[in-house]
């Protein structure tokens, strides 16, 4: 007589998931816990597309999407689980039938709406393990908050140009988030992808990563990165770790925390596909670009000051423009007639809504915000300019 196995695993699972079941620290067993577990993916664009994927090729049984954006042409460089046949479409919605093709036995939960602390919990709740695969800090903060006070390990992966950094932030057993990092950075400190670029391949390293951090965690194998901090640099192939410990006076996992709720971080940095900064300014800051092209021809334009950075204007520039990138500005600007009208111009108008800050702190009298950026002047002006 056959013995019956404690699984519940269909035959198709079995033939679909037999390399792991090859494996010791796998098995059965291990696919059977793999199955039961649930996980968080907060964000799917470059980080969370290697993830989700991965993590529903291994047959994590329930995967939830968090996000609140479409599917652009410049995300196709890097978001692998977005196509050209998605374009425009939701992005959670466009990953939910990526990872049903890969997996249709799994269960897929979708979010399409922003993390916040109104909604945090109720999203997070039914899952055991947290991913951060978020392009901003609020909502890194934010889940490391709910992670702390749920009990549950948030599996964390950032990348910037070449370099990534990936790690399990678990209070019960090691530090958190905010024990290396207490507060969120200014807003003038935080660069975006948007803003500062991304190289295609490093989301895929660091987002696998985080997917077999992720899927030990579920079998309870291995050594995870809790308590340390994995440097990636793709330019020089290295891998270098930093030992973290956990700070006696975190704000939220010590025996001194002061924070006990959760709070939304917006008015610490901004946020990408929230209101921009343009978008926050007055009226009197802002000018579009039809207004721009009109005051352009007029007997007195305005002078232009494009903030971006030099390989960036063998992209795209609106000619009499001076370039002057925004590291520079403050120390370039002394010169200048305050009551000079000023246009700033950046990529879409977030770099440039800063330097119009900085341009206003100096005592300029007449600064504006070109926006949209240059991205919008080709749109609606100069359709021989290419976007990017």
């Amino acid at each position: 007589m056959t013995e019956t196995l404690s699984h519940s695993l269909s035959r198709e699972e079995i033939l679909r998931y037999s390399r792991h079941l090859l494996i010791p620290e796998v098995g059965l067993a291990g696919q059977q816990k793999i199955k039961e577990s649930s996980m968080l993916v907060v964000g799917t664009g470059g980080l969370g597309s290697p993830i989700a994927m991965y993590l529903a090729a291994a047959g994590v049984g329930h995967i939830g999407l968090v996000d609140y954006d479409t599917v652009d042409l410049s995300n196709l460089q890097r978001q692998i689980i977005h196509g050209s046949g998605t374009l425009g479409k939701r992005k959670v919605e466009s990953a939910r039938k990526r990872l049903q093709d890969i997996n249709p036995s799994i269960t897929i939960s979708t979010f399409d709406e922003r993390f916040t602390s109104q909604n945090a919990f109720r999203i997070s709740d039914t899952f055991d393990i947290l991913i951060d695969a978020t392009d901003n800090f609020p909502t890194r903060y934010l889940l490391n908050d709910v992670a702390v006070l749920r009990h549950k390990p948030m599996v964390y992966g950032s990348i910037y140009q070449f370099e990534g950094q990936a790690s399990v932030f678990h209070a019960d057993e090691g530090p958190c988030y905010r024990c290396i990092f207490p507060d969120p950075p200014p807003p003038e400190l935080v660069p975006t992808c948007d803003e500062s670029g991304v190289f295609g391949v490093l989301p895929g390293t660091i987002g696998t990563i985080q997917a077999a951090e992720a899927i030990k965690l579920a079998l309870g194998i291995g050594q995870t990165l809790i308590g340390r901090l994995l440097l990636y640099d793709a330019m020089a192939m290295s891998f270098d770790p930093i030992t973290l410990h956990k700070n006696p006076h975190c704000r939220i996992c010590s025996e001194k925390a002061d924070i006990h709720d959760l709070v939304d971080y917006n008015d610490f940095c901004g946020v990408p596909g929230l209101l921009g900064p343009t978008e926050e300014l007055p009226a009197a800051y802002c000018i579009s670009p039809r207004e721009l092209a009109t005051a352009l021809s007029s007997d007195s334009p305005p002078h232009m000051i494009d903030v971006r950075e030099p390989h960036e204007q063998e992209i795209s520039r609106i000619e009499g423009a001076a370039v002057i990138p925004l590291g520079e500005l403050a120390a370039r600007v002394q010169d200048r007639d305050r009551d000079d009208d000023i246009v700033v111009i950046c990529k879409a108008g977030t770099r440039s809504a800063r330097a119009m800050g900085l341009l206003l702190g100096a005592g300029f009298k007449r600064v504006r915000n070109l926006t949209g950026g240059i991205n919008a002047w080709a749109a609606d002006i100069d359709p021989d300019l290419p976007i990017y």
